[in-house]
Protein backbone atom coordinates (compact mmCIF):
# COMPACT_ATOMS: atom_id res chain seq x y z
CA UNK A 1 0.00 0.00 0.00
CA UNK A 2 1.27 3.16 -1.02
CA UNK A 3 1.38 5.81 1.96
CA UNK A 4 1.22 9.71 1.55
CA UNK A 5 4.51 11.69 1.62
CA UNK A 6 3.45 13.36 4.57
CA UNK A 7 3.02 10.13 6.71
CA UNK A 8 7.00 9.13 5.43
CA UNK A 9 7.94 12.37 6.46
CA UNK A 10 6.32 11.94 10.15
CA UNK A 11 7.64 8.13 10.12
CA UNK A 12 10.89 8.98 9.48
CA UNK A 13 10.74 11.97 11.77
CA UNK A 14 10.14 9.12 14.49
CA UNK A 15 12.92 7.19 13.21
CA UNK A 16 15.21 10.11 13.61
CA UNK A 17 13.90 11.62 16.66
CA UNK A 18 14.14 8.06 17.97
CA UNK A 19 17.79 7.56 17.07
CA UNK A 20 18.73 11.00 18.84
CA UNK A 21 17.07 10.98 22.04
CA UNK A 22 15.66 7.43 22.64
CA UNK A 23 12.63 8.27 23.04
CA UNK A 24 9.59 9.92 20.57
CA UNK A 25 6.36 12.03 21.66
CA UNK A 26 3.79 14.09 19.91
CA UNK A 27 5.70 17.47 20.62
CA UNK A 28 9.04 16.27 19.60
CA UNK A 29 7.69 15.81 16.21
CA UNK A 30 6.17 18.99 16.08
CA UNK A 31 9.17 20.90 16.96
CA UNK A 32 11.51 19.01 14.65
CA UNK A 33 9.03 19.40 11.84
CA UNK A 34 7.93 22.76 12.53
CA UNK A 35 4.28 22.00 12.85
CA UNK A 36 1.32 22.81 15.13
CA UNK A 37 1.10 20.10 17.78
CA UNK A 38 -2.42 20.19 16.52
CA UNK A 39 -1.97 18.63 12.95
CA UNK A 40 0.78 16.41 14.64
CA UNK A 41 -1.92 14.84 16.73
CA UNK A 42 -4.28 14.44 13.77
CA UNK A 43 -1.66 12.67 12.04
CA UNK A 44 -0.09 10.38 14.47
CA UNK A 45 -3.84 9.45 15.43
CA UNK A 46 -4.30 8.56 11.30
CA UNK A 47 -1.01 6.44 11.75
CA UNK A 48 -2.23 4.26 14.91
CA UNK A 49 -5.10 3.83 12.69
CA UNK A 50 -3.45 2.64 9.92
CA UNK A 51 -1.30 0.69 12.22
CA UNK A 52 2.51 2.12 11.73
CA UNK A 53 2.38 3.63 15.62
CA UNK A 54 1.20 3.10 18.61
CA UNK A 55 1.97 4.47 21.74
CA UNK A 56 4.09 2.59 25.08
CA UNK A 57 2.53 2.48 28.35
CA UNK A 58 4.22 5.90 28.99
CA UNK A 59 3.01 7.40 25.83
CA UNK A 60 5.53 7.27 23.36
CA UNK A 61 5.44 6.66 20.05
CA UNK A 62 6.61 3.65 18.87
CA UNK A 63 6.86 2.09 15.15
CA UNK A 64 5.50 -1.01 14.25
CA UNK A 65 7.06 -3.38 12.05
CA UNK A 66 5.49 -1.67 9.13
CA UNK A 67 6.04 1.61 10.45
CA UNK A 68 9.38 0.62 10.80
CA UNK A 69 10.07 -0.75 7.22
CA UNK A 70 8.73 2.22 5.84
CA UNK A 71 11.04 5.17 7.98
CA UNK A 72 14.01 2.91 7.16
CA UNK A 73 13.72 2.63 3.81
CA UNK A 74 12.88 6.67 3.61
CA UNK A 75 15.52 7.52 5.70
CA UNK A 76 18.30 5.45 4.31
CA UNK A 77 17.24 6.99 1.35
CA UNK A 78 17.75 10.33 2.37
CA UNK A 79 20.93 9.80 3.47
CA UNK A 80 22.24 8.14 0.45
CA UNK A 81 20.84 10.87 -1.43
CA UNK A 82 21.94 13.64 0.90
CA UNK A 83 25.64 12.39 0.97
CA UNK A 84 25.41 11.99 -2.68
CA UNK A 85 24.67 15.40 -3.58
CA UNK A 86 27.40 16.61 -1.34
CA UNK A 87 29.72 14.66 -3.23
CA UNK A 88 28.57 16.74 -6.33
CA UNK A 89 29.55 19.63 -4.65
CA UNK A 90 26.11 21.12 -2.91
CA UNK A 91 26.79 22.32 0.06
CA UNK A 92 25.02 19.97 3.45
CA UNK A 93 22.11 21.84 4.00
CA UNK A 94 20.49 22.48 0.43
CA UNK A 95 21.74 18.61 -0.18
CA UNK A 96 19.67 17.38 2.78
CA UNK A 97 16.81 19.62 1.61
CA UNK A 98 16.97 18.87 -1.82
CA UNK A 99 17.03 15.12 -0.98
CA UNK A 100 13.98 15.34 1.66
CA UNK A 101 12.17 16.95 -1.84
CA UNK A 102 13.40 13.60 -4.16
CA UNK A 103 13.47 10.82 -1.94
CA UNK A 104 9.68 9.77 -1.84
CA UNK A 105 9.35 9.87 -5.37
CA UNK A 106 11.94 8.75 -6.94
CA UNK A 107 11.75 5.21 -8.25
CA UNK A 108 13.38 2.17 -6.65
CA UNK A 109 15.12 1.45 -10.13
CA UNK A 110 16.23 5.19 -10.68
CA UNK A 111 17.47 5.18 -6.85
CA UNK A 112 19.25 2.11 -7.32
CA UNK A 113 21.08 3.06 -10.65
CA UNK A 114 22.16 6.51 -9.03
CA UNK A 115 23.45 4.52 -6.62
CA UNK A 116 25.64 2.51 -8.41
CA UNK A 117 26.87 5.35 -10.47
CA UNK A 118 27.29 7.30 -7.25
CA UNK A 119 30.02 4.81 -5.89
CA UNK A 120 31.56 3.92 -9.32
CA UNK A 121 32.39 7.30 -9.13
CA UNK A 122 33.95 7.15 -5.56
CA UNK A 123 37.74 8.16 -4.90
CA UNK A 124 39.72 5.91 -2.50
CA UNK A 125 40.80 7.65 0.73
CA UNK A 126 43.90 9.61 0.22
CA UNK A 127 47.04 8.63 1.81
CA UNK A 128 49.18 10.94 3.62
Amino acid sequence: MRIHESAEDYLEAILMLRERTGAVRAVDIAEELSFSKASVSIAMKKLRENGYVRLDEDGFLVLTPSGEAIASRIYSRHKALTDFFVSLGVGEETAARDACKVEHDLSQETFEKLLTHARSFRRPPEKE
